[in-house]
């Protein structure tokens, strides 16, 4: 389908608040990662504004499709979309990675409304959305997993189990995407660990395989209606995206994969200053 420009535009407005909002997080917290979370604004937008079977007063709704966010270092923007969709305050969002808090540096799923899984190891999130398909599948139901991976994670053997039994199993009521950024913590993917190329060996192990730009809203929305259309086996959308999108000066800088505001490759600019400017290019947008 193609979007109406009022609806482009509402989703592009409701990114750019979600990355404000990240922001506002990381300073406040002091730790957490920033390029992952920016670069992942639009395709979260995406689900939680158009794509989604949820309910945020109904977290628990029998009928909810199933998010699973592998790599659950990025949870900043999870956490920011959920708020912006009504799961909790925004206050909330205040007391990221604090004692006690709801919000943790990986999600914690009896902890939130809304969350399917805990993350924490790398890779593992893709194996446990493949049971939930499996399940789902026997209990004859039509909900739809969709699962949020990392490139980098690619570098984990699970990931790849996972894979290969999805594509066994012919799943096709699971989608995986893949955020393509290019990065991780301490370089640049196909430094570390080289990929390519992926789309082949996804659909080396049958699975259909889109590719998208992960800022163009058309794209996010069309691959995410044709993998629900798609019968025979499980879907893999690799999406391109811009680590630290919003922000030029962070923008592909694998330094920033792991770190917030004040702690980045020039760790002497005070947070609230580094911050507050980081905010300043945001509201431009």
């Amino acid at each position: 389908m193609h979007l109406t420009d009022e609806k482009i535009q509402f989703l592009t407005r409701k990114a750019n608040d979600i990355r404000i909002s990240i922001i506002e997080m990381l300073i406040e917290a002091g730790s957490g990662h920033t390029a992952g979370p920016l670069g992942m604004a639009d395709v979260f937008t995406a689900m939680y504004f158009h794509i989604l079977k949820h309910d945020p007063a109904n977290p628990n709704w029998e009928e909810r499709d199933r998010v699973v966010l592998s790599n659950g270092h990025i949870c900043p923007v999870l956490y920011s979309t959920m708020a912006h969709a009504g799961y909790f305050s925004f206050e909330e969002l205040n007391t990221l990675r604090k004692l006690g808090t709801r919000l943790q540096g990986h999600p914690h799923r009896t902890s939130l409304p809304g969350l399917e899984t805990t993350s924490g190891p790398l890779g593992s999130g893709l194996s446990q959305a493949v049971g939930m398909a499996i399940a789902l599948r026997m209990d004859e139901k039509p909900n739809q997993v969709y699962c949020l991976t990392s490139d980098g994670e690619h570098d984990a053997g699970n990931t790849w189990e996972g894979i290969m039994l999805a594509g066994k199993l012919k799943l096709a009521n699971l989608t995986s995407l893949v955020d393509r950024n290019n990065i991780q913590i301490d370089g640049m993917t196909e430094d570390i660990m080289p990929l390519e190329p992926l789309r082949e060996k996804y659909e080396a192990f049958n699975w259909h395989v889109l590719e998208i730009n992960g800022h163009n809203f058309n794209e996010i929305i069309n691959a995410y209606e044709e993998a629900r259309a798609i019968y025979e086996r499980p879907v893999c959308i690799i999406s391109h995206n811009i680590p630290g999108k919003g922000i030029p000066e962070i923008e592909f800088d694998y330094r920033w994969h792991g770190s917030p505001p004040g702690k980045g490759p020039d760790d002497k600019i005070p947070k609230e200053e580094q911050g507050k400017r980081f905010l300043a290019e945001l509201r431009t947008l």
